[in-house]
């Protein structure tokens, strides 16, 4: 198994491989966006209107502006994670899209590294939807400050692009992302601080929360959105990227096992 993990060889050629998933996309783009925000846009108008008018400020803020930044980046994870499972599978299992790609002059380096970019230019998509809601109803402190928001989606992409990478490598079939959408994603959903302060858990389970990339993104897009200077942002920053590279490199291997067999 050791000889499979060592340091990817990207090159530019990673390129073609996210045009051509665009290409594909563009045929389906309206459903394709709508399918991406009537969840993350349900809960936030749902519940920010619903249960927001019931509740006082939350962290200083309205309940519909916590939960709409919150929003931004659970519905950025959500985009990411979607299309590496059942998008980067179907190509890569199913359609053999990638058997295909491989025999052109391509490594499996770059294909990975295709999807990858590809998660996150969706994920981006997603994310800056729900920000142009935030601009609409004026939930936001600072418009300007709002703009960073946009390179921080994009690393949130990027992080959890990664991360799901890895489970789409060892998944044998669609039934298995079931497994990461409960053990993984939903838990973080509850503790990362999307529909309330992690100041409000216990203790223990707020130093869990605080090792978990969907706090760090929350932490990066909250203050943002409210017009301030997050805290503590080049940790925030390394550890989604820390995320994101492992993922990217761990999931290489494991593909990389997997196609070899």
């Amino acid at each position: 198994m050791s000889h499979f993990f060592h340091l990817p060889h990207l090159s530019g050629r990673f390129i073609p491989v996210w045009q051509r998933n665009y290409l594909v996309w563009k045929k389906l783009a309206i459903p394709s966006i709508l399918g991406n925000l009537a969840d993350p846009m349900l809960y936030m108008l749902g519940l920010g209107y619903g249960l927001g008018s019931l509740l006082p400020d939350v962290g200083g803020m309205p309940y519909l502006t916590f939960l709409a930044a919150g929003t931004v980046a659970y519905s950025t994870m959500n985009a990411a994670t979607f299309e590496v499972l059942y998008s980067s599978f179907s190509r890569m299992h199913v359609q053999r899209t990638w058997d295909a790609i491989l025999n052109a002059p391509m490594t499996l380096d770059d294909v990975m590294l295709g999807e990858l970019t590809w998660a996150a230019s969706k994920s981006l998509l997603s994310g800056v939807a729900i920000l142009a809601v935030i601009w609409g109803l004026g939930l936001y402190g600072n418009f300007w400050m709002t703009l960073w928001i946009v390179p921080v989606v994009a690393l949130v992409g990027l992080c959890f692009g990664g991360m799901g990478l890895v489970m789409n490598a060892v998944s044998p079939s669609y039934d298995f992302f079931l497994y990461y959408f409960t053990l993984v994603i939903t838990p973080m959903v509850l503790l990362c601080g999307v529909f309330f302060p992690v100041s409000q858990l216990p203790a223990a389970v707020q130093g869990v929360s605080a090792w978990l990339p969907l706090t760090h993104a929350i932490d990066l897009a909250r203050p943002l959105v409210v017009g301030t200077v997050p805290d503590n942002i080049a940790l925030h920053v390394i550890a989604l990227l820390v995320y994101g590279s492992l993922g990217y490199i761990v999931a290489l291997a494991l593909t990389r096992r997997r196609l070899l067999k």
